[in-house]
């Protein structure tokens, strides 16, 4: 391979949406995914048992030759950057900054973070927006993964849940007196509803908001850092994927996420 070999971690699936976005902008890659299966969800534990996991999740990608890694975890991102920064000499690439950086370039309004209870209580989007001059509204939709990982994407339950975390959101702004320009998705799950979302706040606010993938924006953040990859007709990538539990389920489960059947996945024990 004469691309990059780039390490993507995860506490689980959701990650593979980062990878999903990734393959056609670094398309002479190899990657090497890892979803810590066996011990998520990681916004049940402690900040410093998060840190734990996700430095030895990132100490297996740098063995096995990686050389960046991507932290496609929204609650290791939010919890765990330091830490993991300070554990390598690698580049240590996040989600939260550069879904707050496309929110702060696509408005000047202010913008409403999706995500799950962990990474809300983080504030981390609160705080990345705030550094950006913008102003957010945070809301929990802890509902959304299960029926993500259940594969009701285009379920009506799914709506409805959807349409009610909404309308919570959209009036919380208004009464605060913000007008969001924006909808920042803060979850990797998420970007399997953003057609959802775009439609149903279509419907449901007055003014247009755009829905930013941060799945999609710490992809094209990392593409950036390799300014000779260009995209190709015919892809020569190279993927490999570890999960620490059942890597039956994590197949079947993953390439929903990834869009494509899954290779083999090997299972791999981080301890605990």
């Amino acid at each position: 391979m004469n691309g990059p070999h780039i390490g993507v971690f995860d506490s689980g699936f959701g990650g593979l949406t980062v990878l999903r976005a990734l393959l056609p902008l670094i398309p002479e890659a190899r990657y090497t995914y890892l979803g810590d299966t066996a011990r998520l969800p990681y916004g049940a534990k402690s900040r410093q048992t998060i840190a734990r996991y996700a430095v030895s999740s990132a100490k297996f990608l740098e063995d096995q030759g990686a050389e960046m890694l991507v932290i496609a975890c929204n609650t290791a991102s939010a919890l765990a950057m330091d830490e993991l920064k300070a554990s390598t000499t690698l580049p240590v690439l996040g989600v939260i900054e550069p879904g707050a950086e496309a929110a702060a370039a696509a408005t000047s309004n202010s913008v409403l973070v999706l995500a799950t209870q962990a990474t809300v209580q983080s504030h981390a989007y609160l705080h990345a927006l705030h550094k950006l001059g913008l102003q957010a509204t945070e809301k929990a939709c802890p509902l959304l993964v299960p029926l993500v990982e259940e594969g009701w994407i285009d379920h009506t339950v799914t709506e409805q849940v959807a349409r009610i975390y909404l309308t919570e959101a959209l009036d919380e702004a208004h009464a605060a007196g913000l007008t969001p320009g924006t909808a920042l998705l803060g979850c990797t799950h998420y970007p399997l509803l953003r057609p959802l979302f775009t439609r149903l706040l279509a419907e449901m606010n007055p003014t247009p908001v755009t829905v930013i993938d941060s799945a999609e924006t710490t992809a094209h953040k990392a593409a950036a850092m390799f300014p000779l990859s260009q995209p190709a007709i015919q892809s020569s990538f190279q993927l490999e994927f570890y999960a620490t539990d059942s890597t039956q389920k994590f197949q079947a489960l993953g390439s929903r996420f990834l869009g494509q059947p899954l290779p083999e996945v090997k299972l791999l024990d981080l301890g605990g």
